[in-house]
């Protein structure tokens, strides 16, 4: 018997169902949006304006900044016009679609949070073999298995979700597709795709975080034998990419390191690593660390100061 498929669209509940905080919702939500956008592009022009590519903790910072204004613009746009919206739909393609770049981003930045642990973990423990480590060759070596990471993981979430018949009902308990809410409607027994995903996401999502956590615990351990000027920079360094990796993995961890069931708190801890730790991601980057700080007042110092002088 073929996939019966009587379902051409499907309604999200959204955030809410209140209308007046909708309305509050809209106005924060598109301020992160625009947080997010400024923040990650002005990260992007400082790296590629000031020549930093170079120097590996850049040249992925860069990347972390462009996958998280796709992984954002994937879900906030819509999710932003449908908080004003009366009735709140999505295609069936256009929520497969939805689906793939949000498992497909998602996963790159786990891969390449992962990478820049490394990174860190070579600067510090290996400081006189780094450039021969994390040579461009070796960089783009792992950039490139970043987004084969990505494309994977999106491949098999989405192969699974794709050969599902829906046939009604058709709403969503949440404000985007993602895999368990998804797999609810299926008209069909849906327990060994669920197990696929769970296994698929949670092995990557877990994993990657022991991985970052005995990282950033072998490098803080390695710091002792540090001057105090080399400890408070690589604090100050490190410092920032824990509280991101805490921030992201945190949530995903609970959203994908379970069975295929649904909680009412999901949509409230999916909006940590949809929305807030893109817009975090700059703001802790440049705030928290004194060497992009510093490459971002010598770039546009400059060029506002050599402004002001050719009036």
């Amino acid at each position: 018997m073929g996939k019966i498929n009587n379902v051409t669209e499907f309604i999200f509940w959204g955030l809410s169902q209140n209308l007046e905080i909708e309305e509050v919702c809209f106005m924060v939500f598109s301020f992160f949006y625009t947080v997010i956008l400024l923040g990650n592009v002005l990260i992007m022009l400082t790296v590629y304006m000031g020549n930093l590519f170079k120097v590996p903790m850049y040249f992925f910072l860069n990347y972390l900044s462009f996958v998280d204004i796709c992984y954002s613009s994937v879900i906030a746009p819509k999710m932003i016009v449908d908080l004003l919206a009366k009735s709140k739909t999505i295609s069936y393609v256009g929520c497969m679609l939805q689906l793939f770049g949000v498992h497909f981003f998602g996963c790159t930045e786990i891969f390449i949070l992962t990478v820049m642990a490394y990174d860190r973990y070579v600067a510090i423990c290996k400081p006189l073999h780094y450039t021969t480590i994390m040579d461009r060759g070796r960089c783009n070596k792992m950039l490139l298995g970043t987004w084969i990471g990505g494309f994977l993981h999106f491949i098999i979430q989405v192969a699974m979700v794709v050969q599902l018949p829906f046939c009604g009902p058709s709403e969503i308990d949440h404000y985007f597709c993602d895999v368990h809410p998804v797999l609810k409607l299926a008209c069909a027994d849906t327990y060994v795709v669920g197990v696929v995903v769970t296994t698929n996401s949670g092995t990557i999502t877990l994993g990657s975080f022991v991985i970052l956590i005995i990282s950033y615990a072998i490098i803080l351990m390695s710091l002792r034998k540090h001057s105090a000027e080399g400890r408070r920079k690589a604090l100050s360094t490190c410092g920032s990419h824990i509280a991101v990796v805490i921030i992201f993995f945190g949530p995903c961890t609970f959203m994908y390191m379970r069975p295929d069931t649904t909680f009412s708190e999901d949509k409230m801890v999916a909006v940590f690593y949809t929305i807030i730790t893109p817009m975090l991601n700059p703001l802790i980057y440049t705030l928290r660390n004194a060497e992009v700080k510093n490459a971002m007042k010598r770039l546009w110092g400059r060029r506002v100061f050599s402004k002001a002088n050719g009036k």
